[in-house]
């Protein structure tokens, strides 16, 4: 029941508020560790010592030599500035621990409102801090204690360890609430190549919400796919019966042969369309597994039996070459390519040859081509580029996609260009076979 609460919004607010505790946790930390940051003995001496000589010496000097003397007092490890008046720069980390050990060494500095601060992370090290004089004037220092550096490191590490951690519990968060998501965007690519594959809803609860919803969708198209392939079917089945008796009847007609001819091819074209229909909307090609299949010898056999039927057909390339494939729906395309070809070009040339890690098949004719502009509207079922009412061209628009439904069903790729010297060039590229 707590799952199906915490959705998308609780969990995005969970990140938030581990960001902020994580935050929170590190800058506690940070001030807690610099303020109990210590330093040796030694060190805190040199700082105190320094600090009374150079106080003692600005008090004896005159207000305008005060400057002057300032810079002379400083070395390479210990500077000075001194200020008439102004702000005191306060650090960001203040060091309390370290304030108390210099103090202790010298008791005067108590008097004179010493401040610490740590130096930013670019300092490598440094110390700084003021002091009043007297005279309320400022005198501002910075030093290096031999240890500063690993607080700096630490500091590094504490405004490091946030952002490493965040970025890896929000990396684990996220991933654990999109797998769902990937599940489901691998599932969409299936989506009407077969049966419906419901997922287990899970997750958030939009997500689950979904999933649930993606599994009623997928079911709907199952069903509307089917409905219409055995609508389709059934159709074209029972239009071959009265087509049959047309076709008898026709025999025993009374009629003039010219006559006769024409209504025979008629009916030979009724009967192809119905046979092109179904093989469109057949889907019985998906549940078959694929075969090794020799592409070559296929394209051959097809080659000699549209020239056996005095089609100007021929073959060329390899004499093997094996892929894995649908037999039924390959033969189905490149017979369907063959057939095109003849029909509106008179000749037809197949080419098989292997191209690195593909299988080609290359279809070419010496025709009138295809529009530029209608190279892919001819991949689309139901579409003719020849729209005359007296034509004389048999079909129904369904030749280049039964052709490209084959083609994708055994993950090959289909592609069309017209020759500069006139034709077509249809090109088929399959998976070669695994030895």
């Amino acid at each position: 029941m707590l799952a199906r609460r915490f959705g998308l919004p609780e969990r995005l607010l969970a990140i938030l508020l581990l960001v902020a505790g994580v935050d929170f946790a590190a800058n506690t930390l940070l001030f807690d560790r610099a303020s109990h940051f210590a330093v040796r003995e030694d060190d805190a001496s040199r700082i105190a010592e320094n600090l009374i000589l150079a106080s003692r010496a600005l008090e004896q000097t005159p207000a305008t030599d005060r400057e002057r003397i300032a810079r002379t007092l400083s070395t390479r490890r210990f500077s000075f500035e001194w200020q008439a008046q102004g702000s005191r720069a306060a650090g960001s980390v203040p060091l309390a621990t370290m304030r108390q050990q210099i103090v202790a060494a010298s008791p005067d500095l108590a008097r004179a409102d010493l401040q610490l601060q740590l130096r930013p992370i670019g300092g490598g090290g440094a110390i700084t801090g003021s002091m009043l004089l007297p005279d309320r004037s400022v005198l501002q220092f910075q030093t290096y204690a031999s240890n500063a550096w690993t607080l700096n490191l630490g500091r590094i590490a504490t405004l490091l360890l946030p952002t490493l951690v965040l970025a890896f519990l929000a990396w684990v968060m996220f991933r654990a609430t999109l797998a769902p998501l990937r599940m489901l965007v691998a599932a969409t690519r299936n989506v009407g190549s077969g049966p419906p594959q419901p997922l287990e809803p899970r997750g958030a609860s939009e997500v689950r919400e979904l999933i649930t919803a993606f599994n009623e969708m997928q079911q709907r198209i199952h069903e509307s796919m089917t409905n219409r392939t055995q609508s389709m079917l059934a159709i074209g089945h029972d239009l071959r019966t009265p087509l049959s008796r047309l076709q008898l009847r026709l025999e025993n007609l009374a009629v003039d042969e010219e006559t006769r001819r024409e209504m025979a091819v008629d009916l030979g074209e009724m009967r192809h369309m119905l046979e092109s229909l179904q093989a469109f909307v057949d889907s019985g090609g998906t549940r078959l597994a694929p075969e090794r299949v020799d592409l070559a010898v296929m394209a051959q056999t097809l080659v000699d039996t549209a020239a056996d039927d005095g089609g100007d057909a021929s073959f060329h390339g390899l004499e093997s070459l094996v892929i894995l494939a649908r037999p039924v729906s390959l033969r189905r395309a490149l017979a369907n390519l063959i057939e095109n070809a003849i029909h509106y070009a008179g000749n037809v040339r197949v080419t098989v040859r292997r191209d690195a890690d593909k299988a080609e098949v290359v279809v070419e004719d010496d025709g009138p081509g295809i529009p530029e502009d209608r190279m892919n509207d001819v991949l689309q079922p139901f579409v003719r580029l020849d729209t005359a009412r007296s034509r004389d061209t048999p079909g129904m628009g369904l030749g280049l996609a039964i052709v490209r439904r084959a083609v994708q069903l055994d993950h090959g790729t289909l592609h069309l260009r017209n020759k500069p010297t006139g034709g077509l060039v249809i090109t088929l590229q399959f998976p070669l076979a695994p030895a």
